[in-house]
């Protein structure tokens, strides 16, 4: 018996995350040694959000900053977590000479489990509280080597990694605790990365407390400077943290009943002070989501703030509703996140009820619109008070508009300039801004994933070399780590959009004829009850498809066969419908 299995592919296409069409993987570039020069490479965070890495590299020593994972979306079916590709860190594993952390976000460490054995498990240099959510993190990977963490203090004075750098954090603004900025020293001047970053400010004026962490670079060299373009699109200046908390504040205070705040886990100086504007009104905490509740006891741990009023959510019927603040996750529209269960009515222990304030402290992730859109919806339907950042000061990023970034560059006297951390645009934006200020064009590069920037003739030329660093995306899909694969990817969207469609045909091997009328099995296409005709004709179709090659050859060429039946049906089902299941023909020859 032969038996041949085949499924019809069509042209082949490529893609990046997003619209952007990227041509067919080429050969790696041969990239040339390093001789003098500062080497600095961006692997992630230069063409999306996300996935920020970025090498620093000077004689036999590498620094790796930050080691990010970026979210999926439509275009990436089936993928976990897309990672920085570290081809050219695993090529040189053995000169790197540690990791370090700017923040505990997960687009900042969430590749660490999946990327420190491949590096070599170098040490990693961070804050504490990056520290603690490394660790968190870690523990959900028992099988891998522990890690090598130590802990800076952003007092602490230069460190020296490897031969010819050294390190040295600097605090600045963000949303977590320990946010931090990365001075890396070089034989030639500084290279500065400062993370993701905002100004905390009173009506566009920043408040003393940033114009004290800056006043540090008033004396130094600063050779390189790259600064977070998350926000650059925003003219002015973000409303200051301490606005959002007196707004919440005054909320709480008037609430009738239950408050119930929904932001990001990652906002955890926000949740500090939720907590204690909960304690100062005399209502018990209900800690809601999973990622909540890890980064709670991370601040219990480091006792950050009076946790003794967090009571579980199964004691909520002891409490009188205007004794409750419930803090939870979910205001992103995650299907199966606390708020958007309590939305829908399948939470198990909380139903809205009309005298709930329901506050929403985040805004929209872009890529996640219609998902809060219809958590919004959800809401509406009930007769709670939904508050959002849109009808009220609830809400301000963690990464500053562009009159924030702006106050950055006048603080820091740098020569060079590399925006990094957002899509191109954004970048290109960013670049703008630079030459505003007085920056030359020439001393300015807005970089893509892999490109290598070298500093060269001891700091006085900067240039991009025309070799670049493997840049294709990795991913995670379960269990497994690796190069991203355009023909599944497509096959996995096509499957979503049009279906699949399955022919099972019995050819007799001597005469080439078929043996019955073929079956047909079809999912994600059409109904099949309400499709006869069409299944009739489609069956008429195999017939003479596959009796046109197989009659009167000996041997049958199944391959071949399969072929022209991909071809054939293919052509017939978009004629009758507009659209194109993927054809998957099974020919026996019995």
């Amino acid at each position: 018996m032969n038996n041949t299995f085949s499924r019809g592919l069509r042209g082949k296409t490529h893609r990046r995350r997003g619209n952007t069409p990227i041509a067919a993987k080429k050969p790696a570039d041969i990239v040339p040694p390093i001789g003098d020069a500062i080497r600095i490479i961006p692997l992630g965070g230069v063409e999306e959000i996300g996935k920020n890495m970025t090498v620093i590299e000077y004689g036999n020593d590498i620094l790796v900053v930050d080691a990010g994972i970026q979210f999926t979306d439509d275009d990436t079916p089936g993928v976990d977590y897309i990672l920085p590709n570290i081809k050219y860190l695993e090529e040189r594993k053995d000169r790197i000479r540690g990791i370090v952390i700017t923040h505990g976000h997960l687009d900042h460490i969430g590749g660490i489990p999946y990327l420190i054995t491949r590096l070599g498990n170098p040490p990693i240099y961070t804050r504490e509280f990056g520290a603690l959510l490394i660790q968190k993190r870690q523990a959900e990977f028992p099988h891998l080597a522990p890690l090598d963490i130590r802990i800076i203090d952003a007092t602490d004075k230069s460190l020296p990694i490897g031969e010819h750098l050294k390190i040295r954090f600097f605090g600045l603004t963000h949303s977590i605790p320990d946010s931090t900025g990365i001075i890396i020293e070089t034989p030639y001047g500084d290279i500065v990365n400062t993370g993701d970053v905002r100004i905390e400010n009173e009506g566009g004026v920043p408040v003393e407390r940033e114009i004290e962490q800056y006043k540090m670079f008033k004396d130094r060299k600063v050779l390189l400077f790259t600064m977070d373009s998350t926000g650059i699109d925003k003219p002015g200046f973000s409303p200051s943290e301490a606005s959002i908390l007196k707004n919440i504040d005054k909320i709480v205070a008037e609430a009738p009943g239950r408050v119930i705040i929904a932001t990001f886990a990652s906002q955890v100086e926000r949740i500090i002070e939720f907590l204690n504007t909960a304690r100062r009104y005399g209502r018990k905490v209900l800690i809601e989501g999973r990622s909540m509740k890890t980064n709670v006891d991370i601040i219990k741990h480091l006792n950050l703030v009076d946790t003794s009023h967090i009571v579980p959510i199964e004691e909520i019927e002891k409490y009188p509703p205007n004794k409750i603040m419930m803090i939870a996750t979910g205001a992103q529209g995650e299907e199966f996140a606390a708020l958007m269960r309590m939305s829908n009515k399948t939470h198990k222990l909380v139903r809205l009820q009309a005298s709930d304030t329901v506050i929403l402290s985040s805004s929209v992730i872009p890529g996640n619109d219609r998902a809060v859109e219809k958590l919004k919806d959800n809401l509406f339907r009930h007769d709670a008070r939904i508050i959002t950042y849109l009808d009220s000061d609830v809400h301000t990023s963690g990464h500053g508009k562009r009159g924030e970034l702006e106050w950055v560059h006048r603080q820091i006297p740098y020569k060079y300039f590399m925006p990094v951390h957002g899509s191109h645009f954004r970048l290109k934006m960013h670049a703008e801004l630079a030459r505003s200020l007085g920056c030359p064009p020439e001393n300015i590069i807005v970089p893509e994933n892999g490109s290598i920037i070298e500093i060269q003739d001891k700091g006085e030329k900067l240039v991009r070399l025309p070799e670049k660093a493997p840049s294709d995306d990795m991913v995670v899909e379960g269990l497994s780590i690796g190069d991203i694969s355009e023909v599944v990817i497509r096959d996995r969207k096509m499957l979503a959009e049009d279906g699949i469609f399955v022919v099972i045909a019995l050819v007799h091997a001597r005469t080439g004829r078929l043996k019955k009328s073929p079956d047909i099995i079809a999912r994600g296409f059409v109904y099949l009850r309400e499709s006869q005709d069409l299944l009739s004709e489609a069956r008429l179709v195999i017939k003479r498809s596959i009796e046109s090659t197989t009659v009167g050859a000996n041997p049958i060429n199944f391959d071949h066969t399969k072929n022209i039946v991909t071809e054939d049906v293919s052509r017939f089902l978009f004629q009758r419908t507009a659209k194109k299941p993927i054809v998957i023909p099974v020919i026996l020859g019995v």
